[in-house]
């Protein structure tokens, strides 16, 4: 019996759980937000240093023998060479890199030509994105970046007392734009397409090794990304999709190979186990809904969830197609939302609402339908974020989803994941667990909701979407 820490450092908090090494029950947990206003796009990486020392406090890791690091994707560490930071790091969406996202796909020769390369296609959220920004913007700035690293490649070298091995792991490096999840190899030659020149990037370890020890003689994991730390505290393995309902939505899914994509619809990372985790993003998921409900006057989604429930599958003919901020997937960036099948009968409050609902998850399907077509099994669906919970959600998605579908419990998931890790690494380093098998935990306590009857409602409901997509979009996608 032992206890084991992870910790996730998200764009505005840092939390920690505490776990039993066998079970993965959370013990104790801590919280505090970074001392940062708002989601800024440049933020001292000390920042991320305060909050772990107030959430860790109160002897929150009193007895902890291993510690495991998830943090924020797309963040960019640029250091010199002696290993302090050029500038604050660079996180987020970054709108500021549009451009340079761009520039990027043309410099290659295209957009098949990157995604051959490392398997997605620049965006302007992407680190590679970010260091052709960098140089453009602040070429003395770039001149002096030695080194690259991510927030949990930075924090994990932070807490082993900034030696001079630098570590990240497979998940991390995949979503940086110059790390091949195919080869499992990095790709210089981008960064110095991007950048200007060479640097030192970290080592990619594996899935069950440590990256060090502290002086104190605490075991520090590989680290990765909270997406894919997400998807470990889940506990998915293949045949499992996550489908994340936030203002945008994303589907994941767990495969045995790395998938490229020239259209750019799928973006193919690695996971924390040593599998990999390709990933379709929408622009419009909750703001569907919200846009919705403030377009009807009611006060919150529960209240358009009630709404909905009075009309009936199918809205009366009533389709919504929720691009509302343009969209990925399919690849419309400049288009509208569209509201199809008026007549007299549809044009109620109701059918309006659950138009949306439908809408929204008939979206996330067509994402879903991009994997399957690339020959992702999926049997299962976890159904993550709050909207999760709602009736009219959980009501629709799995006849619209074609599966059984998963309702987990609100929980902590990349603290935990990152805590599995870290037991992960502390058996192997013990002798006692597979560097090929992590330990065994508890699942996530969940709700579980099948098609059963309502299988061929939700796939008429489908139709009826896609018929209305393909006349709006003709061809503008291909599953």
């Amino acid at each position: 019996m032992g206890i084991v820490a992870g910790l996730d450092s998200s764009p505005d908090f840092t939390r920690i759980v505490v776990c039993d090494t066998d079970t993965g029950a959370v013990l104790r947990q801590g919280y505090a937000p970074h001392p940062v206003e708002g989601r800024p796009s440049d933020v001292d990486p000390q920042a991320w240093l305060l909050s772990l020392g107030e959430a860790a406090g109160g002897g929150l890791l009193e007895g902890v023998q291993a510690i495991g690091v998830s943090a924020q994707q797309n963040a960019v560490v640029p250091l010199d060479a002696q290993g302090n930071t050029v500038r604050p790091a660079l996180v987020g969406g970054d709108k500021r890199a549009q451009v340079a996202a761009a520039d990027l796909v043309d410099a290659l020769g295209g957009r098949e030509a990157w995604a051959q390369a490392v398997g997605s296609v620049p965006q302007a959220a992407r680190p590679v994105t970010k260091l052709r920004w960098l140089a453009r913007n602040e070429p003395e700035n770039a001149r002096r970046t030695a080194v690259l690293l991510q927030a949990h490649d930075w924090l994990v070298w932070q807490l082993l007392g900034r030696p001079v091995r630098r570590t990240t792991d497979r998940g991390g490096a995949s979503g940086t734009g110059y790390w091949s999840a195919a080869t499992g190899a990095y790709r210089p030659d981008l960064v110095e397409l991007a950048l200007g020149h060479q640097v030192m990037l970290p080592e990619v370890i594996g899935p069950s090794d440590a990256a060090g020890t502290t002086p104190e003689g605490l075991l520090i994991s590989a680290g990765t990304g909270e997406t894919m730390a997400a998807a470990f505290g889940l506990g998915i393995g293949l045949g499992d999709a996550v489908v994340s309902l936030g203002a945008s939505g994303s589907v994941m899914a767990v495969h045995p190979e790395a998938l490229a994509d020239q259209s750019g619809m799928i973006t193919s990372l690695a996971d924390a186990t040593g599998m990999h985790l390709p990933v379709v993003t929408t622009l419009n998921a909750v703001r569907t809904l919200r846009g919705t409900a403030e377009l009807l006057g009611l006060a919150d989604l529960e209240s358009l969830s009630e709404l909905a429930a009075k009309s009936t599958p199918g809205a009366h003919g009533l389709v919504l197609l929720p691009y509302l901020e343009g969209e990925r997937t399919p690849h419309l960036p400049h288009t509208a939302g569209t509201l199809a099948g008026l007549r007299r009968e549809s044009m109620k409050p109701e059918h309006l609402a659950r138009a949306a609902f439908e809408g929204m998850l008939c979206g996330l399907g067509d994402a879903l339908d991009v994997l399957r077509g690339r020959g992702v099994d999926v049997r299962r669906i976890f159904l993550l974020g709050p909207a999760a919970e709602l009736p009219a959600v959980q009501a629709s998605a799995p006849s619209l989803f074609g599966a059984q579908v998963v309702v987990p419990q609100p929980a902590d998931y990349a603290a935990i994941g990152a805590a599995r890790q870290a037991a992960w690494a502390l058996g192997v380093s013990q002798g006692t667990l597979d560097p090929r098998t992590p330990p065994a935990w508890q699942g996530a306590a969940a709700q579980v909701l099948e098609p059963g009857d309502e299988l061929a409602v939700g796939q008429a409901v489908r139709q009826q979407f896609t018929a209305v997509r393909e006349q709006t979009h003709p061809g503008a996608f291909h599953a």
